[in-house]
This record gives structure tokens, sequence and C-alpha cells, in this order.
């Protein structure tokens, strides 16, 4: 037989637990319980008014198009505020940018001449092995 016990972990006892236990309890478990069960009970009565002898499911499928869209409106609103922060933050930068970037490209084209006698440095060596090379071959292939 397997005689397996299972250990158990002490919980801890001092009162700031007990307080998070509590709260845990108070403001996460008790208010989506509540939210839940006022949901369903929506639902019933919407279920109810709706779909009775003389229920106008035009008017409820309305209703739930209008619900639906606010959420969507909100972040919609939200979106445009972003967007024109973001506009505005580009315009006064835009005023600041022409010396910063005028600058910048001074430095740019300046790295860009560096780069270039680099590299034509690194390959004239290159070019003059080559040269001679094809020297001594027109020199000596002529015979």
């Amino acid at each position: 037989m397997n005689n397996t016990v299972k250990a158990t972990l002490p919980q801890p006892e001092h009162e700031s637990y007990r307080r998070h236990r509590r709260q845990v309890t108070r403001q996460i478990i008790l208010p989506v319980v509540i939210a839940t069960v006022l949901m369903i009970a929506l639902f019933v009565v919407i279920g109810f008014a709706t779909f009775r002898d003389n229920g106008d499911v035009g008017r409820w499928a309305a209703i739930s198009t209008v619900w639906i869209l606010i959420p969507i409106l909100l972040g919609g609103v939200v979106v445009f505020a972003i967007l024109g922060g973001l506009i505005y933050l580009m315009m006064r930068l835009l005023g600041l940018l022409p010396t910063y970037t005028g600058l910048a490209q001074d430095y740019v084209q300046l790295g860009a001449l560096y780069v270039q006698r680099f590299t034509e440095a690194a390959v004239k060596p290159v070019f003059a092995v080559d040269g001679l090379v094809a020297y001594f071959k027109a020199i000596f292939g002529r015979k």
C-alpha cells in the first residue's frame, strides 16, 4: 500500500494576513459575485420582456446596439484625444527641430565624407596591385 502523507503548509495568523483575506473577500469576490448576479437578472428580465406575446424585438435590438456602441465610441474618443495630443506635440517639436535637424544633417554629411575618404584609402592599395599585375601582363604578354 502506498501510505503518502500530504504536507500542509501552516496558514499565517497575523493580523495583516487576516485583514488581507477580508479585503479580498470584500473588495474582489463580493463585487464580482454581485455584478454576475445582476447581469444574469438583467438577461432574464430582457428575455422575458422581449420574447413574450407582445414583446418588441426590434426595439430591444436597437437598445442592444446602442449598448454595444457606447464602449466603441468611448474608445474612439480616447484614440481621438491621443491623436490630437500627438499632433499638438509634433507641431511644437517642428518649431524646434529645424535648427537641430540642420545641425544633425551637417554632421551626417561630414561623417559621409570621412567614410568615403576611408574607403578610398582602403581600396587604393588593391587597385595599385591590380594595376601593376595588368601592366606586367601587358608587357610580358606581347611577345
